[in-house]
This record gives structure tokens, sequence and C-alpha cells, in this order.
């Protein structure tokens, strides 16, 4: 009777409020089919995966892939190039949105902070090729202009493209042109909830711009920051494969190979361990997720043990 009534009770919710559910259920439908769904493609990493058997009738192997991973000679070399990626991305790239959007907030021409904000989202309209395309122009050795600048300032043309100690550079500032822009939106967003009234009141006990920025606007901002962070952690061993894949040459092998080229090449590609390897690859994606699960985790539950609220 109890279930009956509140099935009845549900029922009335949701058809008092179809629309909002109605709006939900575009997003529903999307983490279902293309997140949730998909997440049988799971058993493939301890399956010897074979098109022609299906996930049902390929051979079970255990932990197997994920030995091969471990064992792998160049694995340790993947992870390090794989987090110092990351970790230069979360130090550069993570604070540019915030110092943006912070910038921009502090223009008080509505006309003038709406074109800057336009002009600085449309990189991220831009596709990586594209990107590629520009950092190639702007660095080969031989028409390149950052190069022609040099040279015309009396140095010598440097191969920016082929410099193991430029890529790691290179790939962030690319990110940073391309995103930084986009990145601005949550935080702008959170700045327009600030109360006006605080910095009034602020002007009225003295403050100037740095002490209403330090006081006032960067602790609204703190938790929405302190959120994006957590959330960041959880992809730390996911850096884009297609800007990396579009930038790797033979020269930058050493400091540019992550684990999104590296399962192209034995997933897809079957080079240097043989054949394509559709099961390895499920097992390094999934070796990616669980250390990003638990970074997500251990940050959420340090930001908790601090006072803060945290994602979940």
């Amino acid at each position: 009777m109890k279930s009956s009534v509140g099935n009845v009770s549900l029922t009335k919710r949701i058809l008092s409020h179809w629309e909002l559910y109605l709006l939900l259920l575009p997003g529903a439908l999307y983490f279902l089919i293309f997140k949730y769904v998909p997440m049988f493609g799971i058993v493939m990493a301890f399956q010897e995966y074979s098109p022609f058997l299906g996930v049902t009738g390929s051979e079970w192997v255990g932990f197997r892939h994920f030995i091969d991973l471990f064992q792998y000679d160049q694995f340790w070399r993947l992870l390090r190039n794989t987090l110092l990626i990351s970790f230069y991305n979360i130090v550069f790239y993570f604070p540019a949105p915030i110092i943006v959007a912070l910038l921009l907030n502090e223009l008080a021409r509505e006309w003038f902070k709406r074109t800057i904000q336009t002009i600085v989202y449309l990189p991220h309209f831009i596709s990586w090729v594209v990107v590629g395309s520009i950092t190639y122009i702007l660095l080969n050795t031989e028409t390149g202009l950052v190069n022609q600048l040099i040279v015309s300032f009396g140095g010598e043309a440097h191969n920016f493209l082929a410099d193991p100690n430029s890529f790691r550079t290179m790939i962030v500032l690319q990110n940073i042109w391309k995103e930084v822009g986009w990145g601005t939106i949550i935080f702008l967003a959170a700045l327009s909830g600030v109360d006006t009234q605080l910095y009034e009141a602020a002007t009225v006990d003295g403050a100037n711009r740095w002490h209403k920025l330090w006081h006032v606007t960067l602790p609204a901002l703190r938790s929405t920051i302190l959120i994006l962070l957590i959330l960041r952690l959880g992809n730390v061993l996911d850096v884009g494969f297609e800007q990396i894949f579009l930038m790797l040459n033979d020269l930058v092998y050493p400091v540019g190979d992550v684990f999104e080229t590296f399962v192209y090449r034995e997933g897809i590609g079957g080079a240097g361990l043989g054949g394509g390897r559709f099961s390895f690859g499920v097992a390094v994606g999934l070796f990616k997720s669980v250390v990003g699960l638990i970074l997500v985790l251990g940050a959420n539950r340090l930001a908790k043990k601090f006072g803060e609220e945290g994602v979940f």
C-alpha cells in the first residue's frame, strides 16, 4: 500500500512539473546512451576480445592485459609524460580562465567587455587540426613568423616543433589560447551572483580595488574553483589525444608520448606488442578511469575535511 501511495505521489510530482522533467530528458538520455550503456564494454578489459566472437563469445583472460601494461618497458615513461603535461595544465592553464574572468569583471563599459568576451571565446570553436596548422605556420624553421622575428633580431632559427624541451610548453600554450575564453564562462556566471552591496560596503570601509578583489571577489569564487579543480583531477591521465597526436614527431616522442597515443598505437594500430589489441586499449582506459576516480574521491574528502562543500 505504501509503495502504491509512493508511486502515485511520484507520478503526481512528475505530472505537476512535467515541463522541468521534459527539459531534463535530453540530458538524461545523453548520459544514459553515451555514458552508462557503453560501460558494459568494460568487460572487454578482462577478455581477449575478437570482433568476430563478440563480447559474449570472446575468451576470458582476467587481469592479463593489466599485467602487460604494468610490465611494458615504456610504462613509466608514459605515466611520467602524462602526469607532467597534466600537472603543467593544472598549474598554468587552470588559473588562466580565473584571471581572465577577474579582468573582464573589472571592465566598466559593457560593450567593450562583451567584445573582448567574444574574441576570447572564438578559439574554442576551432578544431585541433587548425590549431596544429597555425602552430606550424608560426613555429616552422623556414617561414615561421616566430623564427623570422628571431632572425631579424640577429638570432638563429630554432626548430621548436622538434625540440623536446619546447614540446610541453607548446602544448600548454595551445590549451591556454584555445580554451581560456571558454573556461571563463563558469567564473563570470559565479561573479554575476556576487551581492553588489558587499562591494558598496567595502568602498565605505575604504577598500581599494585590490582589497575588493582579495576579500570579496575571490572568496565568492572559492567554491567554484575548488569544485572545478576536483573534477579536473578526475581527468589527470587524460591530456587530449588529438592535440598530442597532431604535434608528435619522432624527435619529441620521449617527452610527448602519453597514454592516449599509446592506446591508439596498441589498440588500433597494434604496433609494438603486435596486432589490434582492442581489449588492451580498454584495459588502459579502465586503469586511467580508476586512477581518476580515486583522485576525485580523495580530493573531495580532503576538501570536506577542511570545511568546504566539495562535489558531493
